[in-house]
């Protein structure tokens, strides 16, 4: 196998670049995003050797709220739908800006990565947006590990409406701009790096036994270029060539994540903007029923002070009042209890629109060396059987059987 040595200082170079970058990263900013925010773009066509793809992962759905009124028409059938919509969306935002080469949605754990962005979903209800947001290159280096939170309003809704503009666009450009910041910080010959060590990584997950020790790993996960292979090593070549037909199947994925979120962005808007009027509709009717139950028993506990404190006058005096203050004290009372059956209906439809979502996955069909082959199961799982039929295919051209096995 032919391969060259990084020369001494070019490799010192290199190991002290990534020690340097390492204490860059900006961790734990939270980040409260009001009013519109526009997304950046390019203002000058960036070379193509300086253009790093962007991988987008499947979120993390995180967790439904514990209080029984905030859970209200949430479910985690919803959860997961959002966790593959929202990666979408953050893709369709930054392939607007012009700074990057390929935007991918990929499944968890896909390794090969020039840029990787992992999302946690920590709250989302229609109202309220709270996404945890890490970025990271190939070298294992993090550049920001933020918390993203935006709010939406009846009015804010309606407003969107006319704009056929999503509510939450502003944290998505939010997250877009930092993201094209950190990447206007860094060096030409610092995306070249991070470019050598995505492709070296790959190779070493495709084929371990040849590639493994062209690459440096740190007690911190970081990794720093050992060596590389010579332009012309033919089992470099089939590597790359591999990576090609993966590339194929993670675009083949995002036109089915691509297709469901076209599916699901008109209901999905529905259900954001219906469950946060009809929840303001709950509070509005909680709070009424709440203040006509206390005017109701104000009245009648007045009605019962001037029976029992009043002197004889005041009675006979404030009779007709006394009995007009129990009906209406009564009465009160009565609408209170009427609102909050109100409230049941409001809550059962919020429910209702919660229970009409759900999430399906197709199997996948591809086709390699004339060989059609089924792809099952979730997009994790369809991605790690094809992660393993490449490694056969790399196997089978090279006659590595063991590696095959």
């Amino acid at each position: 196998m032919l391969f060259y040595t990084v020369p001494m200082p070019d490799r010192y170079c290199l190991i002290l670049l990534a020690v340097i970058l390492a204490g860059c990263s900006t961790t734990g900013m939270k980040r409260n995003i009001e009013g519109e925010v526009p997304v950046q773009k390019a203002m000058a066509q960036i070379p193509e050797d300086q253009l790093l793809d962007v991988w987008i992962e499947l979120f993390d759905a995180g967790e439904l709220p514990e209080d029984e009124d905030d859970v209200s028409g949430l479910s985690m059938d919803i959860r997961n739908a959002e966790a593959r919509y929202m990666p979408e969306q953050l893709r369709h935002t930054i392939e607007k800006t012009g700074y990057w080469g390929a935007a991918r949605v990929v499944p968890q754990g896909t390794e090969g990565s020039e840029v990787l962005v992992r999302g946690k979903i920590m709250a989302s209800d229609g109202e309220n947006l709270e996404l945890e947001i890490s970025a990271l290159d190939a070298s294992g280096r993090v550049w920001f590990t933020n918390i993203y939170k935006s709010e939406a309003t009846v009015e804010s809704y309606r407003a969107t409406e006319l704009s056929q503009r999503n509510v939450f666009q502003s944290l998505y450009n939010s997250i877009a701009n930092d993201l094209a910041d950190y990447r206007n910080s860094l060096q030409a010959e610092e995306v070249v790096a991070i470019r050598r060590i995505a492709a070296l990584r790959f190779a070493a997950d495709i084929a371990p036994d040849p590639f493994a020790n062209y690459l440096q790993r740190d007690d911190d996960g970081d990794f720093t270029i050992l060596r590389l292979p010579a332009d012309k090593d033919p089992m470099y070549q089939r590597v790359n060539a591999i990576r090609e037909r993966d590339y194929l199947l993670i675009d083949t994925l995002n036109g089915h994540f691509n297709n469901f979120y076209r599916e699901m962005q008109n209901p999905y808007d529905e259900w954001r903007r219906v469950r946060t009027e009809e929840i303001t509709a709950l509070r509005e009717i909680k709070s009424q029923a709440t203040r006509r139950k206390v005017l109701g028993a104000a009245a009648i506990l007045g009605a019962i002070a001037l029976e029992a404190f009043g002197g004889s006058n005041t009675r006979a005096s404030t009779g007709a009042l006394r009995s007009i203050m129990v009906v209406g004290g009564a009465y009160a009372i009565k609408t209170g209890f009427d609102k909050d059956s109100e409230t049941a209906i409001h809550r059962d439809a919020i429910e209702e629109l919660g229970e009409s979502f759900a999430a399906e996955t197709r199997p996948l069909v591809v086709e390699v060396e004339g060989e059609t082959h089924e792809l099952t199961g979730s997009a994790e799982a369809q991605y790690a059987e094809w992660r393993t039929l490449l490694k056969r295919i790399y196997a089978s051209e090279t006659g590595l059987a063991d590696n095959a096995d």
